[in-house]
């Protein structure tokens, strides 16, 4: 998939106009990236078009409009957009309630590592998690992380063959899966495969 550029976006005042209806395309594009692991995990499966819409979102709410703070922005996240041969997700752990999720975060320290793919007939794939920046410490991991499943080459033709795609969770009191993809979502990421 092709990074994202300046000529991809829009200006601040042009945005202001498109902005309800490319919230809409992405609000749907999204029903069909998004991978609900359980009560308290989901992946959001990014692409070019999730992060053309956070990239204007951030400008917008930043009020950026000179060419550095941009750039800036696509470089924040344009390594966030599938190679190919990859998928690349936020991973988020949700607990509504801040005391609980507090606790939870102690307990699920690791979770981020411990997150897989699967291609069917094909061993799993565990998270390459937060490239960018640490996100946990000593005593917690973070409520959200970035993470990229790196495919094998058997593994994208399997998968662009149709095979049936696998997420779990591997971490000890926190097992998910094998959760079978929902084939709206294994047909979004398997666009996402060259």
């Amino acid at each position: 998939m092709s990074k994202l550029t300046r000529a991809d976006l829009w200006s601040l005042e042009d945005y202001s106009v498109n902005r309800p209806a490319f919230r809409t395309q992405v609000l749907a594009h999204k029903k069909d990236r998004q991978l609900q692991l359980n009560e308290h995990a989901r992946l959001l499966f990014e692409d070019a078009l999730t992060l053309k819409y956070q990239i204007q979102e951030m400008l917008r709410i930043e009020k950026v409009f000179e060419a550095a703070g941009i750039q800036e922005e696509l470089d924040a996240y344009n390594p966030l957009i599938p190679d190919g041969d990859n998928w690349k997700a936020t991973f988020m752990i949700e607990y509504e309630d801040v005391e609980e999720r507090k606790l939870r975060l102690t307990e699920l320290k690791n979770v981020e590592d411990l997150i897989w793919m699967q291609v069917d007939g094909h061993d799993k794939v565990y998270a390459i998690a937060d490239e960018d920046m640490d996100r946990e410490n000593d005593t917690k991991t973070s409520s959200v992380h970035f993470v990229r499943f790196q495919l094998a080459p058997e593994m994208v033709a399997a998968a662009k063959a149709g095979a049936a795609l696998f997420a779990g969770c591997d971490l000890e009191g926190f097992r998910i899966g094998p959760l079978q993809v929902p084939d709206n979502v294994a047909r979004s990421l398997r666009n996402d495969l060259a």
